[in-house]
């Protein structure tokens, strides 16, 4: 389990950083363009993905506040750039060096809602690397739909490949 835990945050890193190449590129009003999707522009979508990964990385560290980068200041599309990739870089090297008895350990936790749950740490790292593939395929498609060009494969077995 741990080595497709590690695989899977590594890919993470690696997807996002190929799309984020291409959302930095473009000028920030096609990235605050308003598209149809989950999120209403390629920046919400981009920020919801980095406030997903630290709210997750603040539970699995039981940390007491949860601090949502979204809610505590008004990042721009480099902030969001840099704070999702040095979120990516830290579960990677924490996946790493997680015993097995770790990464299966229940972990209570609280939703934003405030509802209290209980679920192994496997299970959440698993949520997470879904939850950011499925927004990336989002963002392929906002992508196109502000104009960019040159947008990357970014499906997992290309990142096997490489």
């Amino acid at each position: 389990m741990k080595n497709l835990l590690s695989s899977f945050a590594a890919y993470e890193y690696w997807a996002n950083q190929r799309l984020l190449a291409v959302v930095l590129n473009l000028s920030e009003e096609q990235q605050q363009q308003e598209v149809e999707s989950s999120f209403s522009s390629v920046y919400r979508t981009c920020l919801h993905v980095w406030d997903a990964s630290t709210i997750w990385w603040q539970r699995v560290h039981q940390t007491e506040q949860i601090v949502v980068p979204s809610l505590s200041f008004h990042p721009t599309m480099i902030d969001v750039n840099n704070g999702l990739l040095a979120q990516n870089r830290q579960w990677v090297e924490w996946i790493d060096a997680a015993s097995d008895e770790k990464l299966t350990r229940q972990l209570p936790y609280k939703n934003m809602k405030g509802e209290a749950f209980v679920q192994p740490i496997n299970e959440i790292l698993l949520h997470l690397s879904n939850h950011g593939t499925y927004h990336r395929g989002q963002l392929v498609t906002q992508l196109r739909q502000v104009g960019a060009e040159g947008i990357p494969a970014t499906d997992y077995i290309l990142f096997a490949r490489s």
